[in-house]
């Protein structure tokens, strides 16, 4: 018998493929997957219906680059802890707009496993784990402050 699934995380990804092989990865990593968006309405809309613990947002979306302004919105208004997917690390805003880390595409499998065992410890802890391979870790992590905000 499983256990039920104890993470609810959004995809922003505007990538089809890549977005429901996402969904399968984290299905099998015991989250459950509460809505897929493409662009940055979306993924509000998304957001205030549902509240994910996590959200995985690519930085540069069919709307622009837009995920910087999420991760922000997600962080602030929803206390949602976010990583960015990106195949542009250079578009990461500095100090990450409130995100954990970022993973560089292409990943695999085994990275995305990884970087949500890192988030789960995270949300449930509040403590850091041992940093994912092809991770970056958010600089405000590096030198987190006593209370560990801003989530």
């Amino acid at each position: 018998m499983s256990n039920p699934p104890d993470l609810r995380v959004m995809i922003v990804e505007d990538q089809a493929l890549l977005a429901m092989e996402l969904e399968l990865v984290l299905g099998e990593t015991g989250c459950d997957v509460v809505g897929c968006a493409m662009d940055k309405a979306s993924a509000f809309a998304i957001a205030e219906r549902e509240r994910p613990d996590l959200a995985l947002i690519d930085v540069n979306l069919l709307d622009g680059m837009t995920g910087p302004q999420i991760a922000q919105r997600m962080v602030s208004e929803f206390g949602c802890a976010v990583v960015f997917l990106t195949a542009n690390p250079e578009q990461i805003p500095e100090g990450f707009a409130g995100a954990l880390g970022a993973v560089s595409k292409p990943f695999d499998e085994a990275t995305i496993q990884a970087v949500v065992v890192f988030a789960r410890q995270f949300i449930q802890h509040r403590t850091l784990g041992e940093t994912p391979r092809r991770f970056r870790l958010a600089p405000w992590l590096t030198t987190p402050p006593a209370d560990i905000a801003p989530h």
